[in-house]
């Protein structure tokens, strides 16, 4: 097989991310593979501790896509047997365990997210039950033996929890062992993490030596911010954007964020080259380029990698009728209620507070009632800022707060 110059490879590698342990080695890989014509063996594991992903777990996915598009080996990790310890990464206390049904349950989600970004066909699909499932007693106590607790110690969240006498079970201190194995069993060259996993990461480089392999390469990927550009996206912050969103409220948030943080989703959530983005930086800065249409080229590059270039094009057009031209998009939601899930008490008229949360254009009523003081909530184009609205039975409205929008059907 025929890899490009490795120059070239090492540009489109290092795009984005954190740090390289080590580079030099990292060259020298390539430079074999490419003289042999044999692929690199690329790993990144996934617990599945949810049922859902969004963009910030892509941006693992995203790289290992790079090298995929390299013409190396990808192989995606899923760990059900590491799910059943948890992850102690970032935990000031000991993350409870998941059961081997929820595991297999969110498991089956993420393969068929996943492959929104990945080749399927050249995708190796592995599970670490496989081995580590297979490990008994005396395997586990030589596998413990590699490591020391001080060397545990040194990782900073178990640190700071025994500094602070919080507990660290012993089943924690395993975790970093198994991810590391897991690189021993597929004789990994490289492997991928967030910022937040390089000890464990390092664990895995280490323990291919005390079992007679070369050391894999290191790859951290950085943590991705939030819509908010502060904090890191995560679902439980309502900062996130779900790979299962609607297109056009994809497309939306995506439009929501800053001018400066368009720069950083570019750089971790596109294949663009560094080199292309640094020219429309410099394009923007001049005044050549405006930064509203870099932005909208983002969401929708976003939005066709999780659905479809139509898909995509028709969320552009709906944005623009619905925040540039001030009209109801075409391909807009809907949903339906009963008149007495929402009727005011004194039967005049619907809480409208209970409607935007019945139709999940809030996530409660209490939230919606926020959002009805703010004035940030239309009833067919027209705010309105008191929770009871006129509206009978068998009507027809189209309701919008903030970003969302949607068409609601009343039946009697």
């Amino acid at each position: 097989m025929s890899f490009a110059p490795v120059d070239e490879q090492l540009a489109y590698i290092k795009k984005g991310s954190a740090e390289i342990v080590k580079e030099s080695e990292l060259r020298a890989k390539l430079e074999k593979s490419r003289a042999s014509g044999k692929p690199l063996r690329v790993k990144a594991g996934f617990d599945p501790t949810a049922p859902d992903l969004h963009l910030g777990h892509t941006v693992l996915m995203r790289k290992l896509k790079h090298f995929q598009d390299l013409g190396h080996t990808v192989i995606f990790l899923i760990g059900d047997f590491t799910g059943m310890i948890g992850d102690p990464t970032g935990r000031s206390a000991t993350r409870p365990p998941l059961s081997p049904e929820e595991i297999k349950r969110n498991a089956k989600t993420y393969l068929a997210q996943v492959f929104k970004i990945l080749s399927q066909s050249k995708t190796e699909i592995r599970h670490n039950s496989e081995w580590l499932g297979r490990l008994n007693g005396e395997d586990w106590v030589r596998l413990a033996a590699k490591f020391t607790v001080s060397q545990m110690l040194e990782r900073e969240d178990f640190h700071k929890r025994f500094l602070e006498e919080k507990p660290i079970a012993l089943h924690e201190l395993l975790y970093p062992l198994a991810q590391g194995y897991d690189s021993v069993a597929l004789q990994a060259d490289v492997e991928l993490g967030g910022t937040d996993q390089k000890f464990n990461l390092l664990v895995g480089r280490e323990l291919q030596r005390a079992y007679g392999q070369e050391s894999q390469i290191v790859l951290t990927m950085p943590i991705l911010e939030g819509l908010d550009g502060v904090q890191k996206m995560s679902k439980s912050l309502n900062n996130a954007v779900g790979i299962n969103e609607p297109p056009l409220e994809m497309y939306g948030k995506i439009m929501s964020i800053s001018d400066e943080m368009m720069w950083r989703y570019y750089e971790l959530l596109t294949d663009v080259s560094m080199a292309d983005i640094e020219k429309t930086q410099r394009d923007v800065a001049g005044g050549q380029v405006h930064p509203m249409s870099v932005k909208k080229e983002l969401a929708r590059r976003i939005v066709a990698d999780f659905h479809s270039a139509d898909a995509a094009t028709r969320a552009a057009n709906d944005w623009a009728k619905q925040f540039q031209k001030d009209e109801v998009p075409e391909n807009i939601e809907e949903a339906t209620v009963t008149f007495a899930e929402i009727a005011n008490k004194d039967g005049e008229g619907v809480r409208l507070d209970k409607l935007l949360a019945r139709v999940g254009l809030a996530q409660s009523v209490s939230e919606a009632g926020r959002k009805i003081k703010e004035k940030a909530v239309s009833v067919d184009g027209q705010v309105v800022p008191h929770p009871v609205v006129s509206l009978k039975a068998g009507s027809s409205v189209t309701l919008r707060i903030g970003r969302k929008i949607k068409r609601v059907v009343i039946r009697p």
